[in-house]
């Protein structure tokens, strides 16, 4: 589906050149900013990457460089290439980074914004072009030399071992060691420390990574970067997982770092953000530097999504027509899991869109899952069109459908092409007398991907190989293939860029159009309140109000699920305590 700029238009794509401008002035100080870039950080010769020793001053900026700010150059691309069979995923990036800014990535995914970090992160190698950090040439040949060398990565889809607890998470690669013995105390302490540092003390170091809610993961991840001396950081969609209180905290951590004098790169498709935490901000579109070095807080935003998307959209949701009065589709009745949820009930009918808004942690992904089977309910029910759910499979059967919050983990087989996952759900579709129709499920997966605009459209590519935002599409539509009654969707849009949410607004506002209920969470209100024709807010595990969407709005909501704990007579009572 090819979304229109407002004048109902389609653009042509930007110009190859980048623009460039000024930059607001960062906020770290000449002294700081100064003694980040001088100092190699300890073992940085061991990573075979050469530095300049503090005596040595780094080149100045060109012209192009933008910024007015007093930090020296860090990090600088210049025409960097990368390609894999068939895709040509950098094609000429330009990016420069100074000490002590916030430099913010934008990108629609599949721009390269993927490709370009791991490049820096020693997981790729460009073909050419020329990386410059620390004022030397840089191309660190493992992922451990380029932690080294100071910089570290926390990736969107956090890269830790369940199985092992924080603290050996957090020093993972690193650990503190004598006589090649493990120092666990040592390294409890310092972990400690780290999180204290982080705002989140209260997480013991030797917890069990796997015990931890996605929110307690992403700090940990975090913790591990700050566990090496960085002088470059990059953090891919970091708030993706973040209650609102935690993004403010995630800001002060920012704001330390760069008051020492350490870079930043931040990604994310939020340009509240952006606007709040980012000094300056590079575009990225079909893996080509489209705009360098705009100043974060004054560039319009029309201007920044034109520069990713070829056109001028915004966050858009579909016209909505009122449901139709029906019978409920989905009874859930007095569901309740200990320590997670209690007495939860709701409906949704067919054609109808619910929303559920709510902190991590109130109990929202918890609930999805439970009426879908994959958790066992210690009280209450589930119906779906008369017919109880007790399992995935009863579910599955009776036409229910879910994408989980966690899409790598649960709902993708990452090394499978894109068609293996597309017709998962629906594979004994392709199934007879003991034989698979291969032909038919490419098929079938090929007029699915183009209806969602998947990138790129070859569905044997490993899925693996796709952009978060596309393999999210994958998942969404593989209960296109299947006769879904009822789709629940965790966080559809969670790392999604603007271009394709507004692609997957319009996919559920199709299904709801043909009749499939629709049952969702997510973390930005916006968004909830713009698709959903119902919404229940959920607060510590209870859903304490529920109302038609058009008499809600952003703030209310926020004063609700942000208010104190519940007390007793509150719950009774059915008002926010």
């Amino acid at each position: 589906m090819t979304i229109p700029s407002r004048d109902g238009r389609t653009p042509a794509d930007p110009p190859h050149q980048p623009t460039s401008e000024h930059a607001s002035p960062v906020e770290a100080t000449d002294q700081a900013a100064e003694s980040a870039v001088a100092t190699p950080p300890s073992g940085a010769a061991a990573a075979g990457v050469a530095l300049r020793t503090p005596q040595e001053t780094p080149p100045p900026p060109d012209d192009n460089g933008g910024g007015d700010g007093p930090g020296d150059v860090v990090l600088r691309l210049t025409d960097v290439v990368k390609t894999f069979p068939g895709v040509r995923a950098l094609d000429g990036v330009q990016l420069e980074v100074r000490a002590g800014e916030v430099h913010c990535l934008l990108g629609q995914n599949g721009a390269g914004k993927s490709t370009l970090i791991k490049v820096l992160a020693g997981v790729h190698h460009a073909d050419s072009g020329e990386v410059n950090f620390l004022g030397e040439s840089f191309a660190p040949a493992t992922p451990q030399a380029a932690m080294r060398a100071g910089i570290a990565t926390i990736y969107q889809e956090l890269d830790l071992v369940d199985d092992l607890s924080v603290a050996e998470n957090a020093f993972l690669g690193h650990e503190d060691s004598r006589f090649g013995f493990s120092r666990r105390r040592a390294a409890a302490q310092k972990t400690r420390g780290i999180l204290a540092r982080l705002g989140h003390g209260e997480i013991p170091p030797r917890t069990m990574v796997r015990d931890l809610p996605a929110a307690g993961k992403q700090i940990v991840s975090m913790a591990r970067a700050l566990s090496h001396e960085a002088r470059l950081i990059v953090m891919d969609e970091p708030s993706a997982v973040l209650a609102h209180d935690e993004v403010e905290n995630l800001f002060r951590i920012i704001r330390e770092l760069t008051a020492q004098g350490i870079a930043v790169i931040y990604i994310s498709h939020r340009m509240e953000e952006i606007r709040e935490i980012g000094d300056r901000v590079t575009v990225l579109k079909d893996g080509r530097t489209t705009a360098a070095n705009l100043p974060a807080r004054s560039t319009p935003t029309r201007e920044l999504v034109s520069k990713m998307t070829g056109r001028s959209i915004e966050y858009v949701f579909p016209p909505r027509r009122p449901p139709l009065q029906l019978d409920p589709l989905l009874v859930v009745d007095g569901l309740s899991r200990a320590g997670e949820f209690a007495d939860a009930s709701l409906t949704v009918a067919p054609g109808e869109i619910v929303g559920i808004a709510g902190l991590v942690g109130s109990g929202r992904s918890e609930l999805l899952e439970t009426i879908f089977g994959a958790r066992r309910a210690d009280a209450g029910t589930v119906t779906l069109d008369g017919q109880r759910i007790t399992s995935v499979g009863k579910a599955v059967s009776k036409g229910m459908g879910m994408a989980p919050e966690e899409r790598k983990s649960q709902a993708l087989l990452l090394d499978e092409p894109v068609y293996k996952n597309m017709t998962l759900a629906s594979f004994s579709g392709f199934a007879k007398a003991g034989f698979t129709d291969t032909a038919g499920e490419r098929r079938a997966a090929e007029k699915t991907a183009d209806a969602l605009e998947l990138r790129p459209r070859d569905v044997n590519r490993p899925i693996r190989t796709l952009s978060g935002g596309n393999q999210q599409k994958v998942v969404v539509g593989r209960w296109l293939l299947e006769n879904t009654k009822l789709l629940l969707l965790d966080e559809p849009t969670r790392g999604v860029d603007v271009g394709a949410r507004a692609e997957l607004y319009q996919v559920i506002h199709d299904l709801a159009e043909r009749g499939v209920g629709v049952l969702l969470v997510s973390s930005e209100v916006p968004e909830v309140l713009g698709l959903a024709d119902r919404v229940l807010v959920m607060r510590e595990g209870r859903i304490i109000r529920e109302a038609p969407a058009s008499e809600l709005d952003e703030d209310t909501v926020l004063d609700l699920v942000m208010a104190g704990s519940l007390t007793t007579e509150s719950i009774l009572e059915g008002e926010p305590a």
